[in-house]
């Protein structure tokens, strides 16, 4: 039963808030707090408490059955590159194709290379020794080295598959993933290219911007493998992305016929990660002479922070379907509406609004784009202006990482950095790439 639309929007705040207030104060698992909350919203909306149970079952259930596939095989890639070294080799690569003074840039390179399988946290937890290393051999600030790397890692992390933030915004905006992809890159690159390379240079000479950090302690206990070379790394990097982008070209411009239905099978995320995981796992038995019994641990290890993130976006998706089946996602079109701010705009501000409170990226993306999903199918938007909406999710969910960000604590202690160095130069770049995916997909709204 609905009420008054400013009554409406005063149910839906209140719920936002008590899930901010629940994580961050409470410390309560954002799973149990999103799935609490979807729960006591639709009850306090007024609905049967059996079709708030379904709507929970709905949304869960339609988000995971894809969502969950997606994550698993991408982290099931990221492990494999993580433990054969394929990572350091694109590493080294690069750097010695850019040279030494253009390191800042060749890190920027390796992060958006690197970032697009591999998790934020697990990517820098590898890169950080070749860090300290460049500032040691180099007499600059860790920072100056740093900021690249982790602009290039944070934008893909906010902006493309199969990322856990940018799949769950996808399946709730039923985004194309080929174009959440090419306009994820058109908007990502240069932020990386901002917050990077051009801040580090800019921040370099200020003082408050760290010293040349300790090397951080890696995690030794990881199963390993042979080492693969730098094509290899880079081709079981780059091919699910290449094969995504090709299926959505295909299904766009081809005639119906079995090219085209090969194409769009082989470009669906299903497909394209299932063959890149399997070709990695066959080199790494075939060429590297790694053994069964050790790939089946780097899966299974892999998988393990992949499953929290699944939970989250579907208790995410469950808020989501129930603000929909109240009717309340009609009266946030309405209210929007009214105040004549644009969906990308909206969607932005509460994303950024909700990270800033309560610090996790992932929780901000699904909670904004729950709200946002009603607006889009009111809009009637293309499948072009929903993946510019997607980008804006994932630029509000990097601004501001701040104390209540467990990446804010991996930044700064594996720099060797205190608080107010971190927050000069870590928070400041996730700021600026967050300001400018976002301003670049404003740029590319009128025009698609």
């Amino acid at each position: 039963m609905m009420g008054e639309p400013w009554h409406t929007l005063a149910i839906v705040a209140g719920s936002i808030a008590a899930v901010i207030l629940l994580v961050l104060r409470l410390k309560l698992q954002p799973f149990v707090a999103l799935l609490l909350v979807a729960l006591a919203t639709g009850l306090v909306f007024g609905n049967d408490p059996l079709a708030v149970i379904a709507a929970i079952r709905k949304g869960t259930g339609e988000a995971l059955g894809f969502v969950a596939v997606v994550i698993g095989l991408g982290a099931v890639l990221g492990g494999m590159l993580e433990a054969s070294g394929g990572v350091q080799a694109i590493a080294r690569r690069l750097l010695d194709l850019f040279g030494e003074k253009r390191v800042p840039w060749a890190l920027t390179a390796i992060g958006i290379v690197v970032g697009v399988p591999l998790f934020f946290d697990v990517a820098f937890i590898i890169l950080a020794p070749l860090l300290t290393t460049l500032a040691v051999r180099a007499e600059r600030r860790v920072t100056y080295f740093a900021l690249p790397l982790l602009a290039g890692l944070m934008t893909m992390h906010a902006l493309l598959p199969p990322h856990p933030g940018p799949v769950a915004v996808a399946e709730l905006l039923h985004t194309d993933y080929g174009r959440m992809a090419l306009y994820g890159l058109i908007c990502g690159i240069p932020s990386a290219i901002l917050a990077g390379p051009v801040f580090a240079k800019l921040a370099h000479g200020a003082p408050g911007y760290g010293a040349i950090g300790a090397p951080p302690m890696l995690d030794e206990g990881a199963p390993q493998t042979g080492a693969v070379g730098f094509a290899p790394a880079l081709a079981a990097m780059l091919l699910p992305l290449a094969l995504i982008l090709i299926g959505t070209v295909a299904g766009e411009t081809m005639v119906p016929g079995l090219a085209r239905s090969t194409l769009v099978f082989l470009g669906h995320p299903f497909t394209a990660l299932v063959i890149a995981v399997i070709g990695a796992m066959a080199w790494l038995r075939l060429v590297a002479g790694a053994p069964f019994e050790a790939l089946s641990k780097i899966s299974t290890r892999a998988l393990e922070p992949a499953g929290l993130m699944v939970l989250i976006i579907g208790a995410g998706a469950a808020y989501k379907e129930v603000l929909i089946e109240s009717g309340a996602g009609k009266q946030i079109t309405m209210a929007v509406e009214a105040a004549q701010v644009s969906i990308p705009v909206f969607a932005f501000l509460l994303s950024a609004f909700v990270r800033v409170a309560q610090g996790s990226a992932t929780v901000a993306m699904v909670t904004a784009a729950g709200l946002a999903a009603p607006l889009i199918g009111a809009a009637g938007l293309g499948p072009d202006r929903i993946a510019l909406v997607t980008v804006a999710i994932g630029s509000g969910a990097t601004i501001a990482s701040h104390v209540n960000d467990t990446g804010f604590w991996l930044v700064k202690q594996y720099l060797g950095l205190t608080e107010a160095q971190t927050f000069r130069s870590w928070t400041i770049g996730a700021t600026i790439a967050g300001l400018t995916s976002f301003a670049m997909a404003l740029l590319l709204w009128p025009f698609v």
